[in-house]
């Protein structure tokens, strides 16, 4: 027998520790318009919708920022994740540092009743469609 304990197990949601795994689980919403909802306690501090553009860990010198045009996550801003599968099959992720709270959800490209995204307008949107943009670098091409 190993002394080890065995590696954990979730099936569809779960709360999450481990930087490699919070990192794993991220990595569907790279390059995705989502939706995010800040918290501090319970009180809804900020809302938005932006584009996922990187999500790092072992970079202390990259900052976690939300904005409409541009989201970064470092995972080693948070202590944990949260994650859980709705209705629709589509993952909503809650990471959390002490009584501060980033809920991350997909965007449906069609309008879903009750979406935690649904009261959230984004210029240019005039249906229940996302906005789904890809920021250039000077030269005009990718970084």
């Amino acid at each position: 027998m190993t002394s080890e304990p065995p590696a954990k197990f979730f099936v569809n949601s779960g709360l999450v520790t481990s930087r490699t795994d919070i990192r794993h689980l991220l990595r569907p919403t790279l390059k995705q318009t989502v939706a995010y909802r800040y918290y501090r306690g319970r009180e809804l501090v900020a809302h938005g919708m932006g584009w996922v553009e990187r999500v790092v860990a072992d970079e202390p010198e990259t900052s976690t920022y939300f904005t409409p045009l541009a989201i970064t996550i470092n995972v080693d801003s948070f202590e944990h994740l949260e994650f859980e599968t709705r209705t629709d099959q589509l993952i909503v992720y809650t990471l959390v540092q002490g009584d501060e709270r980033v809920v991350v959800e997909f965007v449906p490209s069609a309008p879903a009743e009750h979406s935690a995204a649904e009261s959230i307008q984004q210029p240019g949107s005039h249906s229940g469609d996302f906005v789904q943009m890809e920021l250039l670098g000077l030269d005009g091409t990718e970084e």
